[in-house]
C-alpha cells in the first residue's frame, strides 16, 4: 500500500469511527484497504510484465481474458465437485484387447502419468471387475462371518461401522500389471503398461478387531472372502496376513467407496494382489484349508518355465517406473539446457520403499534419486530427479526401486531366468523409456535373446534392445 492511500484510509477513520458501529467500521476499513491493496498490486504486475516484454506485453499476460469479464457459475450449479473441462483427458482408459462380457469382466487402467503426489482420485482408481459394476444397497446388505469361529456373527452396515476405525494409504496393484510385456513392449504408454494400480486412503476396521469378538478357532488356518456380485468373486487368505493388516473398508479418499471400488464394503489387503480386495463383500468363511477357487486356480497363479503352477504367490514385489517422461509426456517442448524433472513412482507390497536410482543408459550406470513426501508402508513413494537436457542427445531412461526387506528390482533378463515368458502376473522388471533425439518417448526393454535348454530352463543369448 502506498503512503497515500494509508492517509486516506487514516483519515476516512478519524471521521467516521463516531458515526457507525464499530463492526462495520471495521468491516469498511479492511474493504477499503483490500481495494486499495488489489488497485496497487494490478497496476504494479501490469507495469511489470509490460517491461518484462520490452513494452510489447503479450495479450496473454496484459489482455483481460473473457472468464474475468462476466460472473461464474453459481455455488449451487455442482453439488459434487467434478474436474476442469481443460482435464477432459485425464481419464480412465480400457482396451478390448483386457475385456470380455461387453466390458463386464475387463479392467479401466489409470493414468498414473498425471498422477500428482501418493493419492489417486477416486474417480480415476483403476477398476476391475469380473461379472460388472454391482450397485448395492447398503441398508440391506449384510456381511456374514462363519466357519472356524466360536460365535458366527451377521453384520448390518451400521452395526459393522460400530467396531473403532482405523484409516490407512495404500496402494492396490493387479498382479498382472505390466503382465502383456513379457515377450516385449505392447504399448507405447504407460497408462496401459503400468496403469493397473492406484493408491488411496482406506477407512474401515481391521478384521482382527472383529475377530475379537467372535473368537477364531486354533485350526482356522485360511479365510475365505467372497463377494456380493453377479460373479461371486472368491479369494483365499492365509490367517497371518488376516491377523496382521487385513481391513473390511467402507471409506476412500474421505468419502464412501464408489461402487465400482465395492461400495458398500471391500476387502483391503495391503501390499498383496488386487484381487484378493474382494469388493462388495458378503462373506468371510474361516477353515483349516484353502477354498481353491475358480479365480485362484482358473487365474492368479504363475506359470513356471518347467510348466509347473505356482500358486499362493500373494504378495506384489518392489517396483516402480518414470511418470515423467514418458509416451504420454515427452520432452519435444523442452529446449537445449532446460532444467527438468524427472519423477516417478516406486512401490512394494513387502514393506516400505528405501531408494530409488535412475540410469540414462539403460541400467549400466546409476544415480540416486530423491524420495519425495511421505514415505509409507505398502504405499506409493514419489521420487524426483533434475536434469539439464541436452537437445538432440538419446536416453535410455531406467528406474530401479530398493525397499526395507532388502529386495532390489530386477531386470528383465534376472526375471525371465527365473519365470520365463509365458507369464502373466508379478512381473516387477525395470522398465525403459528411450527418449529420441527429437525428445520424443518410446517404451523398449533391454534384454537378451532368450532359448532354452534340454530341462525347459531359459538361457541367456544375446543381450539387446527390444
Amino acid at each position: 500500500m502506498d503512503k497515500k492511500s494509508q492517509e486516506n484510509i487514516d483519515n476516512l477513520s478519524n471521521s467516521t469511527e463516531k458515526s457507525i458501529g464499530r463492526r462495520d467500521f471495521f468491516r469498511k476499513t479492511a474493504a477499503m484497504a483490500g481495494t486499495a491493496i488489489a488497485g496497487t498490486s494490478l497496476l504494479s504486475s501490469n507495469a511489470m510484465a509490460n517491461e518484462h516484454a520490452g513494452g510489447n506485453g503479450e495479450e496473454a499476460i496484459l489482455g483481460t481474458p473473457e472468464w474475468a469479464t462476466k460472473w461464474g457459475d453459481p455455488v449451487t450449479k455442482n453439488l459434487y465437485g467434478m474436474p476442469s473441462k481443460y482435464e477432459h483427458n485425464v481419464t480412465r482408459r480400457y482396451t478390448k484387447l483386457l475385456a470380455s462380457g461387453n466390458f463386464r469382466a475387463s479392467i479401466a487402467v489409470t493414468p498414473i502419468q498425471e498422477s500428482m503426489g501418493i493419492i489417486t482420485p477416486n474417480g480415476l482408481f483403476f477398476s476391475r471387475c469380473h461379472g460388472g459394476v454391482a450397485h448395492i444397497d447398503p441398508n440391506e446388505h449384510r456381511l456374514m462371518i462363519t466357519g472356524l469361529v466360536e460365535k458366527p456373527l451377521v453384520l448390518t452396515m451400521e452395526e459393522l461401522k460400530r467396531y473403532p476405525s482405523v484409516t490407512r494409504t495404500h496402494f492396490i496393484e493387479c498382479p498382472a500389471n505390466g503382465g502383456q510385456e513379457w515377450r516385449g513392449p505392447q504399448y507405447n504408454s504407460l497408462q496401459f503398461s503400468k496403469g493397473f494400480m492406484s493408491c488411496a486412503e482406506w477407512t474401515g476396521v481391521y478384521i482382527k478387531d472383529i475377530l475379537k469378538d467372535l473368537g477364531v478357532k486354533p485350526e482356522a488356518l485360511w479365510m475365505l472372502a467372497e463377494g456380493g456380485d453377479s460373479s461371486k468373486m472368491g479369494r483365499t487368505i492365509p490367517m497371518e496376513k488376516v491377523l496382521d493388516d487385513a481391513m473390511i473398508v467402507w471409506g476412500q479418499n474421505g468419502e464412501a467407496l464408489r461402487p465400482e471400488q465395492g461400495y458398500p464394503i471391500r476387502l483391503l489387503v495391503p501390499g498383496w494382489e488386487g484381487n484378493l480386495c474382494v469388493k462388495w463383500l458378503r462373506r468371510l468363511d474361516f477353515a483349516s484349508e484353502p477354498w481353491y477357487c475358480k479365480e485362484e486356480t482358473s487365474k492368479y497363479t504363475v506359470l513356471k518355465p518347467n510348466g509347473h503352477i505356482m500358486q499362493h504367490t500373494y504378495a506384489n514385489e518392489v517396483n516402480s517406473t518414470v511418470t515423467s517422461p514418458s509416451p504420454e509426456i515427452d520432452w519435444s517442448n523442452l529446449k537445449d539446457g532446460d532444467i527438468v524433472e524427472i519423477e516417478g513412482l516406486a512401490w512394494s507390497g513387502m514393506g516400505t520403499i528405501t531408494g530409488v536410482d535412475i540410469s540414462f543408459d539403460g541400467g549400466k550406470n546409476y544415480v540416486e534419486a530423491e524420495l519425495k513426501g511421505l514415505v509409507l508402508p505398502k504405499c506409493w513413494t514419489r521420487f524426483s530427479y533434475m536434469h539439464k537436457y541436452k537437445k538432440g542427445e538419446e536416453l535410455l531412461l531406467t528406474s530401479r526401486a530398493t525397499d526395507d526387506a532388502g529386495y532390489i528390482q530386477p531386470t528383465i533378463d534376472q526375471e525371465l531366468t527365473k519365470v520365463g515368458v509365458e507369464a502373466v502376473y508379478h512381473r516387477n522388471a525395470v522398465e525403459t523409456w528411450k527418449v529420441e533425439k527429437d525428445g520424443t518417448v518410446t517404451h523398449v526393454q533391454i534384454r537378451s535373446e532368450l532359448t532354452r535348454d534340454k530341462d525347459g530352463n531359459v538361457v541367456i543369448e544375446k543381450k539387446g534392445e527390444a
